[in-house]
């Protein structure tokens, strides 16, 4: 034994890698029964299977240009990551965009932009841009809400993403006075760190129901009673990415937090039907809405992606006759986002954004009732060309969720159904989890919201606008095939939008109902801090 020990111990270090690749290549031929090409190309057959676990990293950061990539470009996302560090997001010599390719848009600036006066509270603050309307004006709710940012985080839970990534979107919307939607995950302890929240609940009533699993409005009173941070509710109907398709969370990856939040048992598989319980059909939906509002006294509104255009006649229908309904409609687009989705679904299920929302917004301009409702816009509009152009065609906020991710880190790895983020903004791993600096992520968030209003601000004022709301259908060209070349939304969608009632910025400042805890002094002491920042760095 001794004499084979030091025969071992004499071999060069060579001779084991030989041996290795040895015992490699007979597991290969005798042993290998499920993979074909390292059964017939040992060793060799390796590096093929090696190349493909790496060939998102190496096509996105070597193989692809920058206009390339889905869903988010390598442009796009520098843009989101400079805007969030707060440095320099401009680009020199030109587009290298082709602006002949169909469904391109061009924002149609006036003449003389719009000057602004030494009263208008953009003059000293660049970043204050709330929304033009009131949720809950129009159906009288107890507790109406004007969120101080028309762009705001969209429905992601806690679960979908990590505690950290959570942690720090609030607080961001918090620094940003932006509102943060929770996702039908439930109301978690991250979301409550400085911002407003819309509490967002699908067919799992995760965070309000009961021990059967079914909706209670006992928990959902009680919830809003202990967190005034809810400032209103977004029951989900579908969502971009898999509509009409229910879900399943494993019982192995819900911890006791996760099963404190959602209010569901420990270690058991929990199950997110299709389809709701608390009610049937479109008028038990509103039904079902005007009861939330009345017992919560909040403005209350639903979430959907577009597809058949029937059920949405019935409801703006019933809206009309009665004057109850949702106070808010959020369309989301099938262009998919964070939740896991079979390709199938997310490639073909749902209407794109674009396209979903006009036909939704014209049944209701048909039925005369758009002044009931603000409209939210959902589906990669969290560049300040695309959110000018959701606003020309109705949409009053944005919300955003993958741009909101990329602001404090995410890199587009496209891993979030596997629990493998390497950013940790995705995952559940706690060594992971570990990268995310929650403070300085959260000013980056905050940065994002910041910046991506003062552009938008900008280009509003290019086109002789004060508010955004102010947009048209006239106001945004796309091309289009054929011999027409190029049109405007009007005459491409074949609508007007409806004109909202608009004052003045300085009028919407001084909105008792607006949220975020917003306060003009201290924005305006941030606004010169930031600007002083801006002179040094450049």
């Amino acid at each position: 034994m001794d004499e084979f020990l030091s025969f071992l111990g004499q071999l060069p270090w060579w001779a084991w890698i030989l041996f290795f690749l040895l015992i490699v290549a007979i597991r290969d031929i005798f042993f290998n029964k499920r993979h074909t090409v390292s059964h017939n190309f040992p060793i060799v057959g390796h590096i093929r299977y090696m190349l493909e676990s790496i060939g998102p990293e190496l096509r996105q950061y070597i193989v692809a240009n920058n206009r390339e990539e889905l869903p988010f470009n390598r442009i796009e996302r520098g843009w989101i990551y400079a805007s969030a560090k707060n440095e320099n997001n401009y680009e020199g010599f030109g587009t290298d965009r082709d602006i002949y390719e169909p469904n391109y848009i061009f924002i149609n600036n006036a003449m003389l932009p719009y000057k602004v006066e030494k009263d208008n509270p953009n003059y000293k603050n660049p970043y204050f841009l709330p929304c033009a309307k009131l949720m809950g004006e129009f159906h009288k709710r107890r507790r109406p809400y004007r969120p101080t940012s028309v762009i705001n985080v969209s429905a992601m839970s806690f679960g979908s993403l990590s505690a950290r990534a959570v942690e720090s979107l609030n607080k961001g919307c918090g620094l940003a006075y932006a509102y943060h939607n929770t996702g039908e995950g439930g109301l978690s302890p991250y979301h409550k760190t400085g911002a407003d929240v819309v509490f967002h609940f699908g067919t799992g009533y995760f965070g309000v129901r009961d021990e059967e699993g079914n909706f209670s409005m006992e928990k959902l009173v009680t919830l809003v009673k202990e967190n005034p941070q809810v400032r209103a509710i977004e029951v989900k109907l579908s969502q971009g990415a898999k509509p009409g398709k229910g879900g399943v969370l494993p019982g192995a990856k819900i911890t006791q937090e996760i099963a404190d939040i959602r209010h569901v048992p420990l270690g058991k598989d929990v199950l997110s039907p299709p389809n709701h319980s608390a009610f049937e059909g479109v008028k038990g939906l509103v039904d079902f809405v005007e009861s939330i509002a009345e017992a919560t006294g909040l403005p209350v509104g639903i979430k959907s992606a577009v597809g058949r255009l029937g059920e949405w006649e019935e409801l703006s229908k019933i809206m009309k006759e009665t004057g109850k309904g949702p106070d808010f409609i959020t369309i989301d687009g099938g262009e998919g986002g964070t939740g896991a989705a079979p390709p199938s679904f997310a490639d073909h299920v749902s209407l794109p954004w674009l396209f979903g929302f006009a036909e939704i917004y014209k049944i209701f301009k048909k039925h005369d009732i758009c002044d009931q409702i603000v409209f939210i816009g959902s589906g990669k509009l969290g560049f300040p060309a695309r959110a000018a152009m959701a606003f020309s065609m109705g949409a009053d906020l944005v919300n955003v969720a993958r741009e909101a991710m990329m602001s404090i880190g995410c890199i587009q790895a496209q891993l979030c159904h596997t629990n493998k983020c390497p950013t940790g903004v995705t995952t559940q791993n706690k060594w992971l989890q570990r990268g995310i600096n929650i403070e300085d992520k959260s000013v980056r968030a905050h940065f994002y919201f910041k910046n991506f209003r003062k552009e938008l601000l900008e280009m509003t004022h290019a086109c002789g606008y004060e508010h955004p709301c102010q947009f048209t259908m006239d106001d945004v060209d796309m091309t289009v095939g054929d011999k027409n070349l190029i049109s405007t939304l009007a005459e491409s969608f074949m609508y007007h939008k409806c004109s909202v009632p608009f004052e003045s910025m300085k009028a919407l400042s001084h909105c008792e109902h607006l949220g975020g805890n917003f306060h003009e002094k201290e924005a305006k002491k941030e606004v010169k801090a930031m600007r002083k920042e801006n002179k040094v760095r450049y």
